[in-house]
């Protein structure tokens, strides 16, 4: 680390940062896991609603730049066509 001012400071900023990505992208996967349990364990109106909330994370963590939008896109994607492949019991394609 260096010894002048502006150094420490940059330390600080990166360090404050890294815990807020850390924590965005952690909600993200757990916003993630809850839809895929609720998908795995058939409960028709809990997917929805794990969906529903798990969308607009998904959304704000590609936002600010945490993820790539298409890596965003592609989640959005797969989590719905797994909730409905579910909910219909035959693939959605």
């Amino acid at each position: 680390m260096g010894t002048s001012k502006t150094t420490r400071k940059r330390v600080r900023q990166t360090a404050g940062r890294t815990a807020r990505n850390k924590a965005a992208r952690s909600a993200m996967r757990t916003a993630v896991r809850r839809v895929r349990e609720a998908a795995a364990a058939g409960d028709r109106e809990s997917a929805e609603k794990a969906l529903r909330e798990a969308v607009p994370v998904i959304a704000k963590t590609a936002s600010k730049g945490l993820i790539h939008k298409n890596n965003a896109s592609r989640k959005i994607s797969r989590l719905t066509a797994q909730v409905s492949k579910t909910l219909t019991g035959k693939n959605p394609s």
